[in-house]
């Protein structure tokens, strides 16, 4: 008679679980109809985030790469930071899941706005769907106003010679460019975090570049990894690698604006940023010593 009632009760739980998400969705489906949400200046949508990109990127956070965060607590509650992370993996799978981690691990669940590519903006269809789900063109003048907006401002300065590297150079930064994201911070006084993550290499290992088809899609590659283009769509699904992320401690800014046309500090504030994180993937390959375990 026990074992009958829980049977009951656990179906009654799964049918309540079932029921809400359904309410969910049809409120979610009606709002998106009649229009009951905002957009901001630069094309966010937090009600597309919230009700459709952040509930399936989870899926993958959580049992396809099982992330696991450490140094969550180094972003601040409110304000502004400026979040700088490697960037690897083929395609940029890691700028999404970076945002999954700010807004699920912190208490405040906080937005992260990512600063892209060029090429991404220039992408039909693409674009739209960065747009609202936070990124914005990685300029000068977008990330100040994010920044003296109070937000979170996420750059990889590696940029495509991070994510589009070989595998034989997995988890070896790339040159950070010129700075630009530390004059952004030292016009704001903007606390600068550095990121490590560690997972994305292995995702889609690139073995070779089919540079030609790239040259005639506009695309900066056009990668051969160990499933495409040789198993076709199904090449494109990720490998199931151990991922982890480590949110390391503020470099504090200060009040330095006039320091931000100074092309020594910019550049010893760049390697600081870069050699931080570079030493935090070495011990984080270390606690995980296989890629797809994490064992």
């Amino acid at each position: 008679m026990a074992e009958a009632n829980g049977q009951a009760s656990g179906a009654r739980g799964w049918d309540d679980r079932w029921d809400e998400r359904i309410a969910q969705a049809l409120a979610f489906v009606s709002q998106r109809l009649t229009g009951g949400y905002e957009v901001d200046e630069f094309g966010f949508d937090q009600h597309l985030t919230d009700g459709l990109f952040l509930p399936a990127l989870r899926q993958l956070y959580r049992t396809w790469f099982r992330v696991e965060v450490t140094g969550i607590d180094h972003l601040p509650a409110e304000g502004p930071a400026l979040l700088v992370a490697n960037h690897s993996g083929t395609i940029a799978m890691d700028a999404v899941m970076l945002g999954v981690a700010v807004h699920d691990e912190h208490p405040s669940r906080r937005y992260l706005r990512v600063l892209g590519a060029d090429f991404v903006f220039r992408t039909p269809g693409l674009s739209e769907v960065v747009r609202k789900w936070g990124g914005t063109l990685a300029c000068a003048t977008d990330a100040l106003r994010l920044l003296q907006a109070g937000h979170l401002v996420g750059v990889f300065p590696e940029g495509f010679k991070g994510v589009g590297k070989s595998y034989s150079e997995r988890y070896k930064l790339q040159r950070f460019g010129r700075g630009g994201f530390v004059a952004a911070a030292l016009r704001t006084g903007t606390p600068i975090i550095p990121v490590a993550i560690v997972g994305a290499e292995e995702i889609y290992p690139k073995l070779g570049d089919l540079w030609p088809i790239a040259r005639l899609v506009g695309a900066p590659y056009f990668p051969i990894t160990p499933t495409f283009p040789w198993l076709g769509p199904l090449g494109l699904i990720p490998l199931p690698s151990k991922w982890l992320i480590e949110f390391g401690q503020p470099i504090e800014t200060g009040q330095c604006a006039e320091a931000a046309d100074d092309p020594m500090v910019v550049f010893n504030l760049a390697d600081q940023v870069k050699e931080t994180i570079q030493q935090t993937l070495h011990a984080l390959l270390e606690r995980r010593p296989n890629a797809f375990s994490g064992s």
